[in-house]
C-alpha cells in the first residue's frame, strides 16, 4: 500500500453455503461446478411466480449452539453463528495473547430475521384480540443482534456494531474491519454477514420487484451470470465470517495467513432505487477507489469475483465498469461469477463472496461460472470467463464486488502476502 496504515492479514475463514456447511466443502463444491438450486422446501412455494432457490441443506445449529438459545434465535442468527465459531476456531486468536477487550466484532446483512417477523406479525393478525409477540421477537429480528451474540459467546468487547446497505452489507462490514485494523483501533476484527430469506415475505417481495428469476422447469439452469438469456437473480442464505487481523502480530504469533487485504473502495451510483447506473459509474468509481488505496495497477489485477447477479441490467452495467478501469480486454483479469453457484445470498452474498476470493488468490484457481451458454460480449471467452470448470492461473491480486438496492457499492481487493 501507498500509505501509512496498518497491514491487515486474513487468517480465518468460515461458510455456511448452499453448496457446503464448511469452508472446504464450500471450496470443493465451486471446484467441482456445484449447483445448490432446487425446489424451495422452507414452504409451500406452488402459488408463487418463482418456486425455488438456493437454500443451506443439512444445516444443525444444535451441533454448535444449545437448543434452547437456539429456539430464541432466528435462522439468519444461527447461520452467522456457526460460521462465526469456524473462523475463529480455525484462526487461532482466542490463544493470541490479544485480551478479548481489544477483539471487535462487525456484521453485515441486508434484512435480517425475515421469517420471525413475519410469522410474528402474521400471528398477530387479528386486531380484535390482545398481541402476543414473543418476548424476544424483537432480539430475533434485528440485524446487529449476531455481531451481539458473537462478542457475548466469546467476551469480545472491542467495537461491535452492525453495516446495512443491502446486498452489499457485509462488503461493507469487511472494509470497516479493516479500517480498525489500519487505524489501529482493533488489532483483531471478526466480519462477516449472514442471511436467510426463504420465506413468503421475502420471495413475495422480489417477485412483485421483477428481480427473481422464474425458470421454475430447470432451476439448476436459472442463475445465468452474463448469460443473455438471464432472467433474474435466484435467491439464496447462508453466512460467512473473516478474521482480519494486524499483519504483524498475526506474524509475530505465527497464524497462518491467507492473504492481505489491501486495498477497498466504496460509492454510490445515485441514479435509482433498484437499478444500476447504465454506464456503471457508481460501480466504475468503486473499483478505481479500491485500486488506488492498494497503489497498485490495473493490470496487476488478475481476478474480479463479480457481483453477478444474472439481472438483464445488473451484469451489463458491472462488465461495462470492469471494462472501464482494466480494459476493454479485461487486461489480465479473469472474471468468476459465484452466485451462478449459490444463488444470492443478499447481506451475506459479501462476505461469501470475499472467503471466495481469498480462496482463488491462496489457491491460484477461478473456479467456474456456471449457466454461461451464450456470453453477453464476445471478451467473455473462456479464459476470461471459465464456465466448463476451473482454471488455474497466477493471482497475486484480487477484488470482490458487492452492490445493493439504493446504489450501494462496495468493492474489496485482496492480495498474496508479501
Amino acid at each position: 500500500m501507498t500509505n501509512n496504515y496498518k497491514r491487515v492479514a486474513v487468517t480465518g475463514l468460515g461458510a455456511i453455503t448452499p453448496i457446503g456447511n464448511t469452508v472446504k466443502d464450500f471450496w470443493e463444491g465451486l471446484l467441482a461446478n456445484k449447483n445448490g438450486a432446487a425446489p424451495i422446501t422452507q414452504f409451500d412455494a406452488s402459488v408463487f411466480k418463482t418456486q425455488f432457490a438456493c437454500e443451506v441443506k443439512g444445516f444443525d445449529p444444535e451441533v454448535l449452539i444449545p437448543r434452547k438459545e437456539c429456539k430464541r434465535l432466528d435462522r439468519f442468527t444461527q447461520l452467522g453463528i456457526c460460521s462465526a465459531i469456524e473462523a475463529i476456531e480455525a484462526s487461532g486468536i482466542l490463544s493470541s495473547g490479544v485480551s478479548p477487550e481489544d477483539i471487535s466484532v462487525i456484521w453485515g446483512a441486508g434484512i435480517g430475521g425475515s421469517k420471525t417477523f413475519q410469522d410474528g406479525v402474521l400471528s398477530n393478525a387479528d386486531k380484535t384480540k390482545s398481541p402476543r409477540f414473543s418476548p424476544f421477537f424483537i432480539a430475533q429480528i434485528i440485524i446487529n443482534i449476531v455481531a451481539g451474540h458473537i462478542a457475548m459467546k466469546y467476551q469480545f468487547r472491542g467495537p461491535n456494531y452492525a453495516t446495512v446497505s443491502a446486498c452489499a452489507s457485509s462488503a461493507h462490514a469487511v472494509m470497516v474491519g479493516a479500517s480498525l485494523i489500519q487505524t489501529g483501533q482493533a488489532p483483531i476484527v471478526v466480519v462477516g454477514g449472514s442471511e436467510a430469506c426463504v420465506n413468503e415475505t421475502v420471495i413475495g417481495g422480489f417477485n412483485a420487484s421483477m428481480a427473481l428469476s422464474t425458470r421454475n422447469d430447470a432451476p439448476e439452469k436459472a442463475s445465468r451470470p452474463f448469460d443473455t438469456d438471464r432472467d433474474g437473480f435466484v435467491m439464496g442464505e447462508g453466512a460467512a465470517t473473516l478474521i482480519l487481523e494486524d499483519y504483524e502480530l498475526a506474524v509475530k504469533r505465527g497464524a497462518h495467513i491467507y492473504c492481505e487485504l489491501t486495498g477497498y473502495g466504496a460509492s454510490n451510483d445515485a441514479y435509482h432505487l433498484t437499478l444500476p447506473h447504465p454506464e456503471g459509474t457508481g460501480v466504475k468509481l468503486a473499483i478505481r477507489r479500491a485500486i488506488d488505496f492498494a497503489g497498485i495497477d490495473p493490470s496487476e489485477i488478475q481476478l474480479v469475483n463479480g457481483h453477478a447477479t444474472a439481472t438483464p441490467a445488473g451484469d451489463t452495467a458491472e462488465l461495462l465498469a470492469i471494462q472501464q478501469i482494466l480494459g476493454e480486454d479485461l487486461g489480465n483479469a479473469s472474471i468468476h461469477g459465484m452466485k451462478s453457484s449459490t444463488g444470492h445470498m443478499l447481506g451475506a452474498a459479501g462476505a461469501a463472496e470475499a472467503v471466495a476470493t481469498v480462496l482463488s488468490l491462496y489457491h491460484d484457481t477461478v473456479p467456474a461460472t456456471l449457466n454461461v451458454d451464450n456470453p453477453e460480449s464476445p471478451v467473455l471467452t473462456e479464459e476470461k470467463l471459465p464456465t466448463k470448470g476451473p482454471l488455474k492461473k497466477k493471482i497475486d491480486n484480487a477484488i470482490s464486488n458487492g452492490f445493493g438496492f439504493g446504489g450501494h457499492n462496495a468493492v474489496l481487493l485482496f492480495s498474496k502476502a508479501k
